[in-house]
């Protein structure tokens, strides 16, 4: 009962879009509207607001980051174990990808993914983050760094607490990932995927 109670919450934090918030408050375009589409970071980025971009990626990475902070520090009192932190872990992430917010048009959930790595453990996500901006300063594509770091982020998780009920949800997220990034993933391979820091017209 308390598990799912508490999966729902995560899913109504997951749901406010911090692109959507940040660039209506700086009247900037709708997110949506232009370059790829999609309302994260990156694409807050080709407006060339640098602070709406950063404005976005810590919104999207403390919303991942709370919820399961509620879980862990509240949801112990209430019988939500680690099978509920593995649900509300998904479920904040679902909320992302699906906000029923903004009519189920979410982002692609790197910012929220590493938010909800950094609340399981500090270290989790520090390794994952650090494989992101290794690939991203070397390559200069954001998708490329998160389809890397995404792959990872489940064996970082065995490696340093074996293997429980949390790698199963961190293993769905990495692959819900994997699967946003579906179009990136052609582009890379056809060679024309943008770089980071590349600006397109608003539409």
């Amino acid at each position: 009962m308390f598990n799912l109670l508490f999966a729902v919450v995560a899913y109504l934090i997951g749901s406010v879009s911090f692109a959507v918030v940040v660039s209506k408050l700086l009247g900037l375009p709708d997110p949506h509207s232009y370059g790829s589409g999609n309302p994260g970071a990156t694409n807050v980025l080709r407006t060339g607001n640098k602070g709406a971009a950063i404005l976005t990626l810590i919104g999207d990475g403390l919303k991942g980051w709370f919820a399961v902070w509620l879980a862990r520090h509240f949801g112990p009192a209430y019988g939500v174990e680690d099978s509920g932190l593995a649900l509300v872990a998904v479920a904040v992430f679902l909320g992302h990808l699906f906000p029923v917010f903004h009519r189920f048009a979410g982002g692609k959930g790197v910012a929220t993914a590493a938010g909800i790595l950094f609340a399981i453990h500090p270290a989790l996500g520090a390794g994952t983050l650090a494989t992101w901006l290794i690939i991203a300063f070397f390559f200069r594509y954001s998708s490329l760094a998160a389809l890397v770091a995404a792959t990872f982020a489940p064996f970082f998780y065995v490696l340093m607490f074996g293997v429980d009920i949390v790698t199963g949800a961190i293993f769905a997220i990495s692959v819900l990932l994997v699967m946003r990034h579906r179009q990136n993933i052609a582009k890379l391979l056809a060679g024309k995927e943008s770089r980071i820091g590349d600006k397109k017209k608003a539409g």
